[in-house]
């Protein structure tokens, strides 16, 4: 990667140099072309007098260098994405004017041009270090400042920043005169961090409204998104859950919001789910549903928006000092949203969606060599960049929702209310946080805090369970475990769940939680006195209500029944809890992943929560594929498809579950057998109740067939014809990259390894294609192909770019020894290499080795 990583000692030694940050302003003129835009800044700071320091920039030419009035020759200062400045006085003011480029890689200011009109939209995406794509900077999160925009633009463009976008005057176009251009001069924001400053333009489509802040003030409300998207966009519904957000955060933290307008803009090619720009948030334009969507789909696209929402505070308001603290912005926000989303919104199972979604992804994540304590050592900006993961996001907001239910959650929030109170505009550490909490709960947090968010890995929680001849427990104990490389024993607070069956007045049968009791574990065996007596129950559940961060285990009779009648558990969050340790068992090699296989296809019908529907279906998939015994995946991958085109035939007409099992019925048809029910619902001559084929779902059945060589390059290229949209393009790159040929492998291997200028939704969607097959053999010939091509991705893309590539083209599929073996010994032979590039490589082959491990498990 090219030279533009900053280390935490040189942020640490800047910030002694540069002891205060004035001001911004900086000045773009986006009219100059469509590979370059011009730049001019003027940053305004305090320093050590004769002092010396550097900003950042990353360009292509920089043409004027001013420091104090004096010009510095940009070819003797300006070297590595850096302007060396010496000799400072103790105010000083820079001048940097540069010719900064457009990026189509998400990241900087992204230029993307619509296929359907050929308009042209621009956004910015800073996080973590990309502010210096645009402007000059100190790209470092606690020297924060004001900032005051000023954009050059056609007339006939939406311009939106931070700041209430003013009134435009006349400008000149810079390279067609005949074009109207207009010039908006933003107020300056508040003081906030670099990463947050924000720019979107071009002729974007926008509905607007306002509401009224707890302090009484009126806060415009925007959403935007292409005008060729603009008849999809539900604007409506996107500004009712925004008012519900901020009716819920106002009254929850106790502080009006920070900002003076909230606009929310779909954009295009974006890497994320969202950025939380303060008062300009940018959202993946995939939540603009142009197509019919599962409710699992929905209801993330409300925690998303509550999640930046959130973010107003945790992160905006309130910022980290150093990324180590990354997690005190998300950890916060995935809590704080999911809490939102609950009792805010008509989502009120979230916390099913946060245990089958979140808490799974932060048990992967736990589980790879690579995992980190949830406030992670972060060394440098490569650091930082792969830490955006499961441990930041999913673990840390498990652990908060812990720790509420610990100190109690009035107390939990006064604390986080005192926070932002406390240190509104400026930067923190964790202990800042803790001092609060304590203060508000009583208690001291230093042991708790040494062991949940600085020390790594996830225990193991099991029943030791002893039952009398006439099924009276005689003694239960909860037992403990850790990994030997990260052997923390922590408390946990959990509750322990009796579930029986239940006769219903109707005569149903249901699984039904009759008992229950809260306690706090603590060591390797913490005994349940409070059990003692009672009869032993049909399934005795660890962990009830997943108030605790651990993995769970049933005991043998609690697993046959969960087994046995888990569609008939009526409680959704009790069943996600049980579907999650199923999982786990089999991540483990402590069950086979056939008895898995077994387990969904007798029970996924009978699930009622979206996101646990496609949680465990992707699940299956996982299994199928990598985890089955080699010799039986065949014969396994063609009974599930047999199985849930069968399940989704006889789903209620129109239903969440009917789309979903009709969706990875595409993704997992594997025999000539599937071919047709496929071919039907493409053709019409197969039909079900309810289902609309439209136009993304004939997408993802069009790969489906394409993957079983029923499709050809002919077909896509038709179907491109019909839906020649950024989506359309994007799926027909992954349809043809799906094509089970060698030959199509290399095509689509190359066509982004090879080509540099290839747009990052381009390369995501062909990556995806490319690790689609059938049979894995097919990808044998790419496993030198890839490693060969690691370091010449890493040294010549941009950190996102190389993040799709080297994960995204990663030969997963094969999950073989020959795969381990080979990407082993690249790790080996190359122990100097970044540590981000090594992280993601070994994150890619513990994939690998685990996958094996329960191939040997499937006896």
């Amino acid at each position: 990667m090219p030279a533009e990583n900053l280390t935490r000692a040189e942020a640490i030694e800047r910030a002694d140099v540069v002891t205060g940050v004035e001001s911004y302003t900086v000045e773009l003129d986006v009219t100059t072309g469509p590979t370059t835009f011009a730049s001019t800044t003027v940053i305004r700071f305090s320093a050590t007098p004769g002092g010396r320091t550097f900003v950042d920039l990353v360009a292509p030419a920089v043409r004027e260098i001013v420091l104090n009035g004096r010009p510095l020759d940009p070819a003797a200062v300006y070297a590595d994405s850096r302007i060396a400045l010496e000799d400072l006085a103790a105010e000083n003011e820079l001048r940097v004017v540069a010719d900064c480029a457009y990026m189509n890689t998400g990241e900087g200011l992204h230029r993307f041009v619509d296929p359907v009109d050929g308009e042209v939209y621009l956004y910015t995406q800073f996080e973590v270090p990309d502010a210096r794509r645009v402007f000059a900077t100190f790209e470092q999160p606690d020297l924060k400042a004001p900032f005051q925009v000023t954009v050059t633009a056609p007339a006939a463009w939406q311009v939106v920043s931070n700041q209430p976008t003013p009134e435009p005057t006349p400008a000149t176009h810079a390279t067609d005169a005949a074009v109207p251009a207009a010039t908006w001069t933003f107020e300056p924001t508040p003081r906030i961090s670099t990463y947050l400053v924000a720019l979107v333009a071009g002729p974007y489509a926008v509905e607007r409204g306002e509401l009224t802040s707890s302090d009484g003030r009126t806060i415009p409300l925007g959403v935007f998104c292409r005008a060729s998207l603009s008849e999809h966009l539900d604007a409506d519904y996107i500004m009712a859950t925004t008012r519900k957000g901020f009716e819920f955060y106002e009254k929850t933290f106790d502080v009006p919001y920070p900002f003076d307008k909230y606009d929310q803009l779909f954009v295009p090619e974006y890497n994320m789910g969202a950025m939380e720009n303060p008062g300009c948030v940018t959202f993946t334009e995939a939540y603009v549903f142009r197509s019919q969507v599962t409710d699992a789909v929905r209801e993330r696209r409300v925690v998303t928006i509550l999640h930046e929402l959130a973010h107003m505070w945790f992160g905006d308001l309130v910022t980290m000092k150093w990324w180590n603290d990354l997690w005190l912005n998300e950890s916060f926000a995935e809590y704080a949203s999911t809490l939102a989303t609950a009792e805010a919104t008509e989502w009120e199972a979230a916390w099913t969606t946060f245990s089958a979604m979140e808490k799974t992804w932060a048990y992967r994540q736990d589980q790879l060599p690579t995992t980190h304590p949830i406030v992670a050592e972060i060394r440098d900006l490569e650091d930082v960049q792969v830490n955006f993961d499961g441990i930041t996001y999913a673990k840390g907001a498990s652990v908060l929702k812990q720790l509420a239910a610990w100190v109690g959650r009035d107390e939990f929030l006064a604390g986080v209310s005192a926070y932002f109170k406390k240190h509104a505009w400026s930067n923190t550490v964790l202990r800042d946080l803790l001092v609060e909490l304590e203060a508000t709960s009583g208690r001291d947090l230093g042991a708790w805090s040494a062991a949940w968010l600085e020390t790594a890995g996830v225990n193991t929680l099991r029943p030791d369970l002893e039952v009398d001849a006439e099924g009276t427990i005689t003694g239960l104990a909860v037992l403990q475990s850790a990994p030997a490389d990260h052997p923390t024993i922590r408390p946990h607070r959990l509750g322990i769940g009796c579930y029986d069956l239940v006769e219903q007045p109707d005569g149903a049968v249901t699984l039904e939680r009759t008992h229950q009791v809260v306690i706090d574990v603590d060591g390797e065996r913490t005994e349940v006195p409070e059990l003692v007596g009672h009869e032993r129950p049909a399934l005795l559940l660890l962990n009830d209500e997943d108030l605790a961060y651990a993995k769970v285990r049933l005991d043998d009779e609690s697993l046959a029944a969960a087994t046995e009648h888990l569609s008939r558990l009526t409680d959704p969050l009790a069943r996600s809890l049980v579907w999650g340790s199923a999982w786990d068992a089999v991540r483990d090699g402590e069950t086979p992943a056939s008895a898995y296989v077994d387990l969904v296809l007798g029970n996924i019908a009978a699930e009622t929560e979206s996101t646990t529907v496609r949680t465990t279906l992707n699940q299956l998939g996982l299994a199928a594929r990598t985890y089955v015994a080699p010799e039986r995946r065949a014969a396994t991958l063609a009974r599930i498809g047999d199985r849930l085109w069968a399940l989704a035939q006889e789903a209620a007409a129109g239903s969440d579950l009917q789309l979903q099992l009709v969706k990875f019925t595409a993704a997992l048809a594997s025999t000539p057998d599937h071919v047709a029910p496929l071919r039907g619902l493409l053709d019409g001559s197969v039909a079900l109740d309810g289902l609309l084929v439209d136009t993304d779902l004939r997408w993802e059945v069009l790969q489906g067939l394409v993957r079983l060589g029923a499709a050809d390059d002919a077909e896509v290229y038709a179907a491109l014809a019909q839906d020649d949209t950024a989506t359309g393009r994007q799926s027909a790159a992954r349809a043809r990259a799906a094509a089970p040929t060698v030959a199509a492998k290399e095509a689509a291997f190359a066509s982004v390894v090879d080509q540099a200028d290839v747009p990052n939704a381009i390369i995501r969607a062909t990556a995806a294609g490319f690790v689609n097959v059938g049979d894995p053999a097919v990808l044998e010939p790419f496993v030198t192909r890839y490693v060969e091509a690691l370091t010449g991705i890493w040294t010549s893309r941009s950190y996102h770019i190389a993040e799709e590539l080297i994960e995204g083209l990663y030969p997963a599929p094969l999950a073989s020894a020959g795969l381990r073996d080979a990407v082993q010994a690249w790790l080996d032979a190359h122990a100097d290499a970044p540590a981000a590039l090594r992280r993601m490589v070994a994150e890619q082959l513990a994939g690998t080795e685990r996958a094996l491990v329960a191939q040997a498990a499937d006896v």
